[in-house]
């Protein structure tokens, strides 16, 4: 079983020898940075053992800041896959349906009383806004919003331009703050002291992009029903993560693992650290069992 968790993470990593860890029931991956090395592909390694783990019987979830959309191209590396956990934990969609299954939107207003927020503490950054429709192939220009001044993190974004009025004029499960000129970690420190519980704040790329999700949905707590439907408890579960948006499910997992790449966030409270995501550091972990 998991000990309790301590205060010094490495305190609690060494309570733990890896001899004590389990075969798991159900191995629970983000994707970028993790699954995915540094040239954008599952490596080879990676996709044997993932093969070998589910023909064992053993559940494989992917579980990622990634819109649904973006979900079928990974999951053609691998030749397998159902359910992926979306959008930070504001989405669970279902793969082999095409089908979101459940999911958590920011209203209107709440978007606008944000945007808002966001002008006033970081009134040079530009905004998008995530939209959802009912599986991973809707018109791509409707899912994603962004205003004129936003600047894409990734190369080759598929995005509608529209005014900012447009952006809070509809539900979204995730808004996009882009601020280029300051690190994540610094606009995070900046927006969380007024945002408050209205929503959640947490970024996957480091160099100024936060993303606002709707309050007390995680990566944790969707992966969480996955588990459930598999009939799965939180022991049974191996999760790899290396940003900030991995960090509740590393936490919940029976055994939480840090890409060597990984955010210090992540490096403080795993359960183990591995290698990093050019390295082979997630099968070199599965390897053990599979």
């Amino acid at each position: 079983m998991r000990p309790e968790p301590e205060t010094d993470g490495r305190r609690r990593r060494a309570l733990r020898t890896l001899d004590d860890v389990q075969a798991p029931r159900l191995v629970a991956s983000d994707v970028d940075g993790t699954l995915l090395g540094p040239d954008d592909e599952v490596p080879a390694r990676s996709v044997a053992v993932i093969g070998r783990l589910v023909a064992a019987g053993v559940g494989f979830v992917l579980v990622t800041g990634r819109p649904p959309r973006w979900i079928p191209p990974v999951l053609a590396q691998l030749g397998l896959g159902r359910f992926a956990v979306c959008a930070n934990g504001a989405v669970l969609y279902d793969a082999s349906e095409d089908r979101v299954v459940w999911s958590q939107a920011l209203a209107p207003e709440a978007l606008a009383e944000l945007a808002a927020t966001v002008a006033e503490v970081l009134p040079t950054s530009g905004l998008a806004v995530e939209r959802l429709g009912t599986g991973a192939f809707d018109d791509p220009a409707s899912g994603f919003v962004a205003e004129p001044a936003y600047r894409h993190a990734w190369p080759d974004s598929d995005n509608h331009i529209a005014h900012r009025s447009e952006l809070v004029s509809e539900p979204a499960v995730k808004m996009l703050v882009r601020c280029a000129e300051l690190g994540s970690d610094a606009m995070v420190a900046a927006l969380a002291p007024v945002v408050g519980a209205r929503a959640d704040l947490t970024f996957s790329h480091p160099r100024g992009l936060v993303e606002i999700s709707p309050p007390g949905g995680t990566k944790a707590t969707r992966h969480g029903e996955v588990a459930k439907r598999l009939g799965v408890t939180a022991a049974d579960v191996v999760a790899f993560g290396d940003m900030p948006n991995d960090l509740e499910m590393l936490r919940w997992a029976g055994h939480g693992v840090a890409m060597g790449n990984a955010h210090p966030t992540l490096l403080e409270i795993a359960d183990e650290v591995t290698a990093g995501n050019g390295d082979d550091g997630l099968a070199l972990v599965l390897e053990r069992w599979f």
